[in-house]
């Protein structure tokens, strides 16, 4: 019986994990939920999965099964020790819980790509000297830690992250300008929040996936390729020295490696459809366009700097976003705006995790005033 905590469990993560852990009543006990600041929703999880403890960082709240306050999520995890913590708060608010849970020595199953780009090299660190487990739950890292199951990291050649191409896969860049919020919010495969939709059809989100995948798996970022495949059959593969190349393939939901975090290293059955290959399917395979999807540049010259230059990344990315959702910048504008971001702080420095965590407030008062 594993004790498990979910962060972020309002959202679409956190509501796929409970689904995944209360059709095992047997092999999981849910000892914590946590939530940005739907409290309503928080407490009906916390009744139909039995557990009595619960945090919202967004709240002034202070009865005795609620812990307040924007350091909730980390308070809760040192109050209940659980086995395992699933990770799926959104955006570089995870960072801080993420390394609260490494430094205790506990398993994370981490959906929060925004830790290893905002401070990865801190959450190796504590994790090394704890021997905490980090398993990934994003598609694209799971099928990579699956492949990698039994190999030598020391085999690796490259590591092929398969991206969807999102909404404005075949969309001319020449038309950027004029996408709408409610078009950039239609994605064609995965049903995901907002922030991460909107990365998706910028491709920001693979850009993020590049530096997450140097830090899980210790390849450099210039052996780490991004290809589209508008499938999404194939959640990402490697390539090995002798050429021979593994793939994990399924069909597209994120119970799969949610369970497969949540249950390593074993597998537990999920009532979920087959895959038909008898019904015929295609794999199609491209690179992307460099002029369309500039973000995936933009990580990579960020990996320059990796203490700080990805971090700024993220919080201008995450400005960039929320002024797009109201229509204050378009959509072309987007990457620009993340570029200048970068520009302006370039040069700055850090010692230490809480000076990431003032970098990242201070790159999102520049890009809002790039905006203004």
């Amino acid at each position: 019986m594993k004790r498990v905590v979910i962060l972020g469990s309002t959202g679409s993560i956190g509501s796929s994990a409970l689904d995944v852990i209360q059709a095992h009543p047997d092999r999981y006990k849910v000892v914590g939920l946590s939530a940005h600041r739907n409290v309503e929703r928080i407490r009906q999880q916390a009744v139909a999965c039995g557990t009595e403890l619960i945090a919202v960082t967004r709240t002034a709240q202070t009865a005795g099964d609620i812990i307040s306050g924007p350091d909730a999520a980390q308070e809760l995890v040192r109050r209940t020790r659980p086995d395992i913590v699933l990770n799926g708060i959104a955006g570089a608010a995870g960072f801080l819980p993420s390394l609260t849970v490494v430094s205790l020595g506990i398993t994370l199953a981490l959906a929060n790509k925004e830790s290893m780009v905002v401070g990865g090299a801190f959450i190796k660190a504590e994790a090394k000297r704890t021997g905490a487990q980090i398993i990934p739950v994003d598609s694209e890292h799971s099928a990579i830690f699956q492949c990698l199951q039994g190999e030598r990291p020391e085999d690796i050649e490259r590591i092929v992250l398969t991206a969807s191409g999102g909404p404005f896969r075949e969309r001319p860049f020449e038309t950027f300008a004029s996408i709408t919020p409610d078009e950039a919010l239609r994605h064609p495969v995965w049903t995901m929040g907002q922030r991460i939709t909107i990365d998706s059809a910028t491709m920001m989100n693979k850009a993020l996936e590049i530096i997450e995948a140097h830090w899980l798996f210790d390849v450099p970022v210039d052996r780490i390729d991004v290809c589209i495949h508008p499938q999404s059959i194939v959640h990402s593969m490697v390539e090995f020295k002798d050429t021979s190349i593994k793939a994990q393939m399924g069909n597209p939901d994120m119970r799969v490696p949610i369970a497969y975090a949540l249950a390593w290293p074993e597998r537990i059955g999920l009532r979920l459809p087959r895959f038909d290959f008898a019904a015929g399917f295609k794999l199609d395979f491209m690179p992307p366009e460099g002029d369309k999807f500039r973000a995936l540049a933009i990580a990579r010259h960020a990996m320059t700097r990796p203490e700080t230059h990805p971090c700024i990344m993220n919080a201008a990315d995450e400005v960039a976003i929320s002024a797009f959702l109201a229509r204050r910048i378009a959509f072309n504008k987007i990457m620009d705006l993340i570029e200048k971001t970068i520009e302006k702080l370039k040069d700055e420095e850090i010692a230490g995790p809480e000076d990431l965590l003032a970098l990242d407030r201070k790159a999102r008062i520049v890009a809002e005033g790039l905006i203004a």
